[in-house]
């Protein structure tokens, strides 16, 4: 009996916040698909966008530069994370260096030196001898190259593997927004942005 009221309780407590998601997302414009195993989480004030991509997708190298502009329509209300990936011949070791260089404070220089060593510069960024001169370059010192030949960071790059699975992302560039909106790249990497702007304009009132 205890178990059967406890299932009701649960199944209710489910039902109820799938109904607050509703509510919360009736408002929200613009081309996504909500994933309901996640909640829909904006407190208010701020949103987080998850950001999957690939240093070797030409596609994220592109919308890389548009991210600013996305960013600049909403000063200090966006949480941008940033999750790297790979799949197929790629490796690791870019993403690796990335979540390095984040914790040091320059992920984001790392992150650009990067894109602009493969698609500007053809340089091979799996490997660990040019990394390491990037990390010189961004003055991250001898911790960095140690770090990143020791495979400090392989299972965050693995984790994030299991993250893009798990929100059921299948390509990059692709984004989460606010907890449960998923918005892929079935579109130009202008109308993506746009429809980006779009859903967070929706969410924040603007």
């Amino acid at each position: 009996m205890i178990s059967r009221i406890f299932s009701m309780i649960l199944l209710s407590s489910v039902l109820l916040s799938f109904s607050a998601n509703a509510e919360e997302l009736s408002s929200v414009k613009g081309t996504y698909t909500q994933l309901p195993e996640f909640k829909f989480i904006f407190d208010g004030k701020n949103v987080e966008v998850i950001e999957f991509f690939s240093f070797y997708c030409s596609h994220c190298y592109e919308f890389e530069k548009m991210i600013p502009a996305i960013k600049g329509n909403f000063p200090k209300k966006i949480k941008w994370r940033n999750v790297p990936v790979y799949w197929g011949k790629g490796s690791s070791k870019p993403g690796e260096a990335y979540f390095l260089a984040e914790e040091m404070g320059k992920g984001e220089q790392m992150k650009n030196a990067l894109f602009e060593a493969l698609f500007i510069e053809k340089r091979e960024i799996s490997d660990i001898n040019f990394l390491e001169s990037l990390g010189a370059k961004l003055e991250l010192g001898f911790d960095f190259s140690r770090r990143l030949r020791a495979g400090d960071k392989e299972k965050e790059t693995n984790a994030a593997l299991v993250m893009m699975k798990a929100y059921s992302v299948e390509g990059t560039p692709a984004l989460i927004i606010a907890g449960n909106l998923k918005v892929d790249t079935g579109q130009t990497l202008d109308a993506f942005r746009d429809n980006t702007i779009t859903i967070l304009k929706s969410i924040l009132n603007k």
